[in-house]
């Protein structure tokens, strides 16, 4: 068997993969022996000469070798089989989801095992989205593979657009296997009742991850009145109605559609005290701040701000500006409870701008909880950018 070609790592480069990070970026290769074909598999050397991974080349891509495989062994078909069977018996052995109407992520990439590979379990349709043209060129085994889940009626693609254009990933067919729902399905989560558009919907149509946050958070909303940041399906403020007896519920978000969809939901789900207003969320605070309405209880969601490690600091800003609005309309002793899905944003970061909050605010400011993604979506331990959901729960007096 011929030998496979070899990726040789920079001098003193090469501990974080030996300690199993899958991401071997150019900036860390010395040389390529040998002419790997873009997703061929390569063998990933030391400077020194000793052996730490196999792993998928892509010449186009930041990220030039994913590692997957640290024993020595091929990345053949078996292999892949094993992978993908581990991260669904997490799933179902371990956490015990599924069933008709379930919803959660099946397959979380790099966490998993994974990386360039995300799937997400809607009812009985699978989404599928690839950011390694690798895997994405090994579909037909991978989707194979995926097609035994049970009580399944179609794979889906959902593409991340900007990732399949650096990647090199080519445009596609939208359905793998089976067919799509002609309708959006039906989810169930926290015993309410959701629809989900898997074929346009942000994401891959739903936030999986804040799906314990959403049920953790509403205990504290007994009596209050919620102010939903960044609303979406309205999910936070109707969890915070029918699990934690909120007096009201208000959510805001700047799409028209989302906002039509959380009614729907406020509806679906016979939820009377829910409103919901489509607005800029900085626009909205600003007016409610010159009124005299007051919450005491609210959850900033923001989408992503920081997509690029340039942009960590404009994100921080942006981020301490939407919280300090945020304290402006919360009532004495209320409840802040903020999020960052952005995953360049550590934990540490975030931490020490609720610190800055206090600071400028002038306000004493007390972390009752700190929160996370959805076990589903776990963190790999040799991979700690997976944690790119964090939460804090606040006291604000």
């Amino acid at each position: 068997m011929a030998s496979l070609p070899r990726v040789i790592v920079k001098p003193r480069r090469a501990r974080p993969f030996f300690a199993r990070h899958p991401w071997l970026f150019v900036t860390s290769i010395a040389r390529v022996e040998g002419e790997p074909k873009p997703g061929s598999e390569v063998e990933v050397f030391s400077h020194e000469g000793q052996f730490i991974a196999r792993g998928l080349f892509n010449p186009n891509s930041a990220i030039r070798v994913r590692l997957y495989r640290w024993d020595g062994g091929p990345l053949d078909d078996e292999f892949w089989a094993k992978t993908v069977a581990a991260a669904v018996r997490l799933r179902r052995e371990v956490l015990h989801l599924g069933g008709p109407n379930a919803a959660y992520r099946l397959i979380a990439s790099e966490s998993d095992g994974l990386s360039g590979l995300t799937v997400d379990r809607y009812d009985r349709w699978l989404v599928v989205q690839f950011t390694s043209l690798a895997l994405f060129e090994r579909r037909e085994m991978l989707i194979g593979l995926l097609a035994q889940e049970p009580d399944l009626e179609g794979i889906l693609s959902r593409p991340d657009r900007t990732t399949a254009e650096q990647e090199g990933i080519r445009p596609h067919e939208d359905v793998f296997h089976g067919s799509a729902p002609v309708a959006p399905v039906e989810i169930i989560e926290n015993g309410l009742t959701f629809w989900v558009d898997v074929k346009a919907g942000q994401k891959t149509g739903f936030y999986l991850d804040q799906r314990e946050n959403r049920r953790a958070v509403a205990q504290y909303c007994q009596g209050k009145r919620v102010l939903d940041l960044f609303t979406y399906t309205g999910a936070f403020a109707l969890n915070a109605l029918k699990h934690g007896g909120a007096e009201s519920v208000l959510g805001i978000d700047s799409s028209s559609t989302a906002i039509e969809v959380a009614r729907h939901h406020a509806v679906l789900n016979q939820l009377g005290k829910a409103r919901f207003e489509s607005a800029d969320v900085f626009d909205a605070l600003e007016t409610i701040r010159g009124g005299s309405d007051r919450f005491g209880v609210v959850i900033c969601d923001p989408p992503k701000f920081a997509r690029h490690p340039r942009g960590v600091e404009d994100a921080l800003k942006g981020y301490l500006r939407l919280n300090r609005a945020a304290l402006d309309v919360l009532e004495p002793d209320g409840l802040l409870v903020t999020f960052s899905c952005s995953g360049l944003v550590e934990r540490g970061l975030f931490a020490d701008l609720i610190g800055q909050l206090a600071e400028l605010s002038g306000r004493s400011i007390q972390i009752l909880e700190q929160r996370g993604q959805a076990p589903d979506h776990p963190v790999s331990a040799s991979c700690l950018e997976t944690e790119y959901l964090k939460g804090f729960v606040c006291r604000v007096s």
